[in-house]
């Protein structure tokens, strides 16, 4: 009886912590044998972003050779999400879309968690690149207006310097005849 007692209590609890939607998932998980829990992924993505130069570095080198020596959903998954991830020399966003897009049609070879970090990366990655396209264009925009305002400062700097010669050869042309003018009221008063 009393273990009937102890049986009924466990399964209770184990139905309250499923209906309170904390019973264990990994356990409903498919097993892929070699796959890295997401904490892998999730602690180099972290060394990435906070190292230093040398640090995303290597760690691009050792996903890429992982990538091309035993390519696999993991190993490629892996390299993606390095490709994926900004701030460092190495980051290639177009690249890493289309790896990510690959990986997301053999999801049946990936780990749940697998699966959600590819798709929350392609999604962040084809924001970055919408981003990046926009940011492109408002340069070259900005950048087209200002050759035409380049341009446009340049003609009114010419046209101001030629008004200049201009006005600085009719002044010689009115001094020189103002010049011949004194000129001839002097001989009239000598001549008088």
């Amino acid at each position: 009886m009393l273990t009937l007692i102890v049986a009924a209590l466990a399964g209770c609890a184990q139905t309250s912590e499923w209906l309170s939607g904390r019973g264990n998932a990994s356990s409903t998980d498919p097993i892929i044998l070699g796959a890295p829990e997401a904490d892998v992924y999730l602690e180099e993505l972290y060394a990435l972003a906070a190292g230093d130069p040398a640090t995303q570095a290597e760690i691009f080198i050792d996903a890429e050779a992982a990538a091309k020596l035993t390519p696999g959903p993991s190993t490629n998954l892996r390299f993606a999400l390095v490709l994926a991830s900004p701030g460092h020399a190495e980051s290639d966003p177009e690249r890493a879309q289309s790896m990510l897009r690959e990986l997301l049609t053999q999801t049946e070879l990936m780990t749940p968690a697998e699966i959600s970090l590819a798709t929350i990366h392609l999604r962040s990655v084809e924001e970055l690149i919408v981003l990046i396209a926009e940011a492109r264009r408002l340069r070259e925009t900005n950048s087209r207006a200002a050759r035409t305002e380049e341009a446009a400062i340049n003609q009114r700097i010419a046209t101001v310097e030629s008004d200049n010669r201009r006005l600085r050869r009719e002044l010689a042309e009115a001094e020189d005849k103002l010049e011949a003018i004194t000129s001839i009221e002097r001989s009239i008063r000598e001549n008088q």
